[in-house]
């Protein structure tokens, strides 16, 4: 494959998000999102216009389109990276520390939007996090150490443990169950 080729499946078919947000200073929100719809795709400036338009209001941002990142909180530039990351129609998300620089009420709001476009609109959500409180939310949990993958997994409970485990070994647990799902979340340590 060639670059030209990767570089239009990587434009067309996956979004990205990064921690840090990776807006355009000088240009407003909803020139940022209309961004990845100038590289190659031959859609109309009505056009761009109108999915970047449909991305804010998805983001809760349809007020605010005008604004320069300088002009937005955080957790607004995030959902302006997040607009731009869906604008293209992707069937995949990959999300980096999408809620690093975020407080706590507004990453979970990021978490439940993600959680929404998966659910809604079939979309995968591919999420790096060190933060355990935002991976308890997946429905696998691949746990990686020094480049290698320890474990994987749809108990979240297990990925914790050989996560904190010295040598990244599975330990020896039961399955979680639906019973005890709720009082695994209540003594998971936070970090």
């Amino acid at each position: 494959m060639t670059r030209d080729q990767r570089a239009a499946i990587r434009n067309d078919h996956i979004g990205f998000v990064f921690q840090n947000f990776n807006l355009l200073a000088r240009t407003s929100a909803l020139e940022n999102v209309e961004l990845p719809l100038l590289y190659g795709s031959g859609i109309s400036g009505r056009e761009r216009h109108r999915r970047a338009v449909e991305k804010l209001e998805l983001v809760g941002l349809g007020d605010r389109m005008d604004h320069h990142p300088s002009q937005l909180s955080g957790g607004q530039q995030q959902r302006v990276a997040i607009a731009r990351s869906l604008v293209n129609n992707p069937s995949m998300l990959m999300a980096d520390e999408p809620t690093g620089n975020l407080d706590t009420k507004t990453g979970r709001e990021v978490i439940e939007l993600f959680q929404k476009l998966n659910e809604d609109d079939g979309i995968t959500v591919i999420l790096v996090t060190h933060d355990q409180t935002v991976g308890r939310n997946a429905r696998r949990t691949v746990v990686l150490r020094d480049g290698e993958i320890v474990a994987d997994t749809t108990d979240f409970r297990l990925a914790l443990q050989v996560l904190h485990s010295e040598n990244g070994e599975r330990p020896e647990i039961e399955p979680q169950t639906a019973q005890n799902d709720e009082s695994a979340d209540v003594d998971q340590p936070a970090s």
